[in-house]
């Protein structure tokens, strides 16, 4: 089945969905945006994600596209279009289009609003869940405001390029005092010695993930101590687990940080009862 993207208020197939060369997200990486996971007929955290992007849009001062429930029926049109029942929506939200100039275009020039989606394969993610993932470290060399969820991620695409040519799964951002930062499009964790779980605080720094919010609340139900704090590469390397959480792949466990193994080598048990109960603390918003 042909894919179908929304466009600036028109449903198009999916190759022929395109946005005008001065659009600003293009220009200046001037825009935002959100991805949820869809499961089984259902957009996961939706509420959550949409709280999310009002908060980006207002620090970047962009008008949002539509009200909020025009946007979650677009947005559910568009899962339902392309018949997605496990997969991906994202949409994104610009400035919009006008002629090129580093300030902002005149109050009347309208935000662009873009939503795809498309399936992934739960199974093949459920294999990798099994046997973990490999990562490497990069220099974290992003701007301060990463909290704000921008398409601005050439620092992320050329993170993620490293771990490809590493032969890893994912990149994680180190910051000059060698305190691990977050993914490059993922947020980091480790269980430390004491078997508490530790991620870093969700202030300017990092990305306040959505899956994050929802495995420390997923966590906490679970009996396990949520500590947030800055950790360095060395304690990640010396934890008894680590993983990487974000809605694409929600709790995934780590099993070597630049080539060496991390404890046995082998996905931990808190990281395993976290993906196993994530979606039970969840929103699911039916398509």
């Amino acid at each position: 089945m042909s894919r179908i993207a929304y466009v600036n208020g028109r449903y198009v197939p999916h190759r022929d969905a395109a946005v005008h060369v001065e659009d600003r997200g293009y220009q200046f990486a001037d825009g935002v945006y959100e991805a949820c996971e869809i499961r089984a007929g259902a957009i996961v955290d939706l509420r959550r994600h949409l709280d999310r992007l009002d908060r980006s849009l207002a620090e970047l001062r962009i008008a949002a596209p539509m009200g909020r429930g025009a946007l979650v029926t677009v947005i559910r049109e568009t899962a339902r279009r392309n018949r997605v029942r496990d997969g991906i929506v994202y949409l994104q939200v610009t400035r919009g289009v006008a002629p090129r100039d580093h300030a902002f275009p005149p109050a009347s020039v309208r935000p662009a609003l873009v939503v795809t989606c498309k399936p992934m394969d739960r199974a093949a993610a459920e294999r990798r869940a099994e046997t973990g993932v490999a990562v490497v470290t990069v220099l974290d060399n992003r701007w301060d405001r990463v909290d704000i969820k921008t398409v601005g991620l050439l620092p992320n695409a050329l993170a993620k390029q490293a771990a490809r040519e590493a032969g890893a799964y994912e990149a994680l951002f180190v910051d000059a005092d060698g305190n691990v930062t977050e993914g490059a499009s993922t947020n980091a964790w480790i269980v430390d010695r004491d078997g508490r779980l530790v991620t870093r605080p969700a202030d300017h720094g990092i990305l306040r993930g959505i899956t994050r919010t929802v495995v420390i609340e997923t966590a906490r139900a679970a009996g396990v101590e949520v500590v947030e704090r800055k950790f360095t590469v060395a304690e990640a390397k010396a934890a008894r687990e680590v993983f990487v959480t974000a809605a694409s792949t929600i709790v995934m466990p780590v099993v070597r940080i630049d080539g060496a193994a991390v404890a046995n080598g082998a996905p931990g048990s808190v990281a395993t009862l976290l993906r196993a109960r994530f979606h039970e603390f969840a929103e699911r918003t039916p398509i």
